[in-house]
């Protein structure tokens, strides 16, 4: 397989910040969109950002922005769907997602996706890290992160389909294409954290030092 393009996702409503974009809050004295950008870019053949509405609020970063071809909010499987689309454009076999919001994902995020595709006709996996605590009263021994995966170019058509028919939630689809998962460390803490509240931001600046 050929290194991946990356797609960062930035679609979401982010409804319990009080709206707005949350890649553009300020971390550390970057944005998370910033960090997201430094810790994604190194590992991917080329990146472009997921965002609806105006792209010019976007200019700054550099990067290619597409929008969801699905109408209406359709959630991150939308702007898995863009990025493939873009990717299909550019010649490229796959892309990797990551969100916006979450500014301390591995470095190596996208070596451990390939390795843990390797043998699949159709490279399809998604990050996951071990559940503890009172987590695992809730079923499964494993967090699935949805918005960071392993997406095949070739299955795009597949998913757009599926979107079309109302399909929202990510896991149905790649377990319907036997998706596999790529377990991270989560310690000392979870590095696919996000930031959702402004007390998560609060969180994130006491984690910077530690990621």
């Amino acid at each position: 397989m050929t290194q991946p393009l990356g797609i960062i996702l930035a679609g979401g409503l982010a409804t319990r910040m009080g709206g707005g974009d949350k890649g553009l809050l300020t971390l550390g004295g970057q944005t998370l969109l910033a960090h997201v950008i430094d810790r994604l870019g190194p590992q991917v053949a080329g990146l472009a950002l997921n965002a609806n509405g105006d792209p010019e609020r976007f200019a700054g970063l550099g990067l290619p922005v597409i929008a969801d071809s699905i109408e209406g909010f359709a959630g991150p499987l939308a702007g898995v769907l863009a990025g493939l689309d873009w990717a299909a454009e550019q010649g490229a076999d796959a892309i990797v997602t990551a969100a916006a919001d979450t500014p301390f994902f591995p470095r190596d995020l996208v070596a451990q996706l390939m390795a843990a595709a390797e043998g699949q006709t159709h490279p399809l996996v998604l990050a996951t890290t071990p559940r503890t605590g009172t987590e695992l009263k809730s079923g499964g021994k494993v967090n699935r992160h949805p918005t960071f995966g392993l997406w095949p170019v070739a299955l795009r058509d597949d998913l757009r389909a599926a979107l079309n028919d109302g399909l929202r939630k990510v896991v149905l689809w790649t377990d319907k294409h036997g998706g596999r998962e790529a377990l991270f460390p989560a310690d000392p803490f979870d590095p696919f954290f996000n930031v959702n509240t402004p007390e998560d931001l609060a969180r994130a600046e006491t984690l910077l030092e530690q990621a």
